[in-house]
């Protein structure tokens, strides 16, 4: 029986089961046959889950600075004593560790979750000044590095487009549902469907100011169900605070399960986040859950955006800034719930068709092929 090629997945800043990195990528390449380990820094230990063995090296430093030496370098030897076939790592601060790789004659893939330059530049602690300075320093820091791994997998589209004139050998691997998580929401009946919901971290950026006051004006009969945690102290303070909280259920973090009954109680699904640099050509997972789930989409009016949610005819596109027009938006769907469904239904066979996981998965596996 022939051997199986030896995969490992790398992260020093991740969960174990992020969603990209362990639900889709691991899970899949493992069910393809591949012997795949992932590498994680969250002190939880090792596990072998859906034919993944998880190698744990301990917590990940709270401080940045130690996280990026010291949490780099026990990532790396764990993954020297590996001896895979190919190294897949998610963090930019691993690159330093594919060019060690790369010394040691292995076939080494970055996936660029982000524009990482553009990203410094959104950073709200940053003075713009520094930012633009670290900025530069990133891109240099990556094109330097990533035009000497083997391939990239990008993220969305734009991203692919920026490192293919760093490295030809790059692929998007879009961040799209797996249908089968979805398949069991009840679609068919939204009669009983009195909640809107948002799924995700909770930060000023991604609209929850704007969100919560909303709801103060909301006509539906049930709360803003928010599934996730906020990862700004200060923002929380200050959102409890406002007139809509009392038509809030903070559900906090919630796991693959849980999320399913959320957004099998929900008539529309949020993701009105803020136009800022490193959004604009983002592809938001949790709008493709909402549409996979078979709930209409009320989005940013982000060009990329509209030109999925109303070239395919699965929401309702508004001013993320104006929580009138987010509440105006939350109002009509409640009250015509059966437009509601067909913008749902709508999202549903546009996810069927192009926006699923199992189309992209193709190209990882693809790719795997060509390197071993």
């Amino acid at each position: 029986m022939k051997e199986k090629i030896k995969i490992c997945h790398l992260t020093s800043a991740h969960t174990r089961y992020d969603t990209r990195i362990f639900i889709k990528m691991c899970c899949s390449l493992a069910f393809k046959g591949y012997n795949v380990s992932l590498i994680v820094a969250d002190g939880k230990g090792l596990e072998s889950k859906s034919g993944v063995s998880i190698i744990d090296v301990g917590f990940k430093s709270g401080k940045r600075l130690s996280r990026m030496t010291n949490t780099v370098f026990k990532v790396y030897k764990a993954a020297v004593d590996l001896d895979a076939a190919i190294y897949h790592l998610h963090d930019p601060e691993l690159l330093l560790v594919a060019l060690l790789l790369k010394r040691k004659g292995k076939n080494v893939v970055f996936d660029a979750h982000e524009d990482l330059p553009v990203q410094i530049l959104s950073k709200p602690y940053l003075h713009p000044f520094f930012a633009k300075v670290i900025s530069r320093i990133a891109h240099y820091y990556e094109s330097y590095l990533c035009k000497r791994v083997d391939a990239v997998v990008a993220a969305t589209p734009f991203i692919r487009d920026k490192f293919l004139n760093i490295n030809p050998n790059t692929v998007d691997v879009n961040n799209y549902p797996k249908v089968e998580e979805f398949i069991k929401i009840d679609t068919a009946n939204f009669s009983h469907r009195e909640s809107c919901c948002y799924l995700g971290g909770i930060t000023k950026v991604r609209g929850i100011y704007e969100i919560v006051d909303a709801m103060s004006r909301s006509e539906a009969n049930g709360n803003l169900l928010l599934a996730g945690n906020f990862l700004e102290k200060q923002v929380q303070d200050d959102v409890v605070k406002l007139e809509g909280w009392n038509k809030v259920d903070d559900l906090g973090w919630l796991n693959r399960e849980d999320i399913q009954t959320v957004l099998g109680r929900s008539f529309a699904g949020l993701v009105t986040l803020h136009p800022i640099e490193n959004y604009k050509d983002a592809l938001p997972v949790k709008m493709f859950e909402y549409m996979a789930s078979g709930i209409p989409v009320i989005a940013s009016n982000i060009t990329l955006w509209k030109d999925i949610v109303i070239g395919d005819e699965c929401g309702i596109c508004v001013d993320p800034y104006s929580s009138k027009e987010i509440s105006d938006a939350m109002n009509y769907l409640a009250n015509n719930l059966e437009v509601a469904k067909a913008m749902g239904a709508r999202g549903r066979d546009a996810v069927l068709k192009k926006y699923n996981w199992q189309i992209e998965e193709e190209k990882l596996f693809q790719l795997y092929s060509k390197l071993t």
